[in-house]
């Protein structure tokens, strides 16, 4: 089978370039949840489901959380652009191989096919994941209807 050491050596070695990829969009996603909920848990459907004696957590999670996510969703897709340029900039710094690292080197050696082609490959993904936030806009709220 597998070594198991070696895998524990890999995550070990992926804390720091994770915490430095992931925080500013942590703290971003993480504001936006809580003006968002703010905003929701005043609403009108909200005191009305209080009122008819649900519990404090069915009223979070089917009234509050449900309407909240949608400008989360919204921002989370958006997140991915900065992720793929943040990962060039992180696997430079950290002297990974990667995408970001053949990017880079790409730059340096003025290679305008392989350049293009990552880029094309970034924005396929980029739309691709917004395209995914976009329906799923109408299962989180039944209201949407794209027609």
């Amino acid at each position: 089978m597998g070594r198991f050491d070696l895998f524990l050596d890999g995550i070990s070695h992926l804390i720091l370039p994770a915490i430095a990829l992931g925080s500013i969009p942590l703290a971003i996603i993480t504001r936006i949840t809580r003006a968002s909920v703010l905003d929701v848990a005043n609403e009108d459907h909200v005191r009305t489901a209080r009122a008819k004696g649900l519990s404090e957590r069915r009223v979070d999670t089917r009234h509050v959380m449900r309407n909240a996510w949608l400008p989360v969703v919204t921002v989370l897709g958006l997140q991915v652009g900065g992720l793929l340029a943040g990962a060039v900039i992180t696997e430079t710094v950290f002297a990974w191989g990667g995408v970001g690292k053949y990017v880079v080197e790409a730059i340096t050696n003025r290679d305008y096919v392989v350049i293009q082609n990552t880029i094309l490959i970034f924005a396929i993904i980029f739309l691709v994941v917004n395209l995914i936030v976009d329906v799923g806009y109408a299962f989180l709220n039944p209201r949407i209807r794209y027609s």
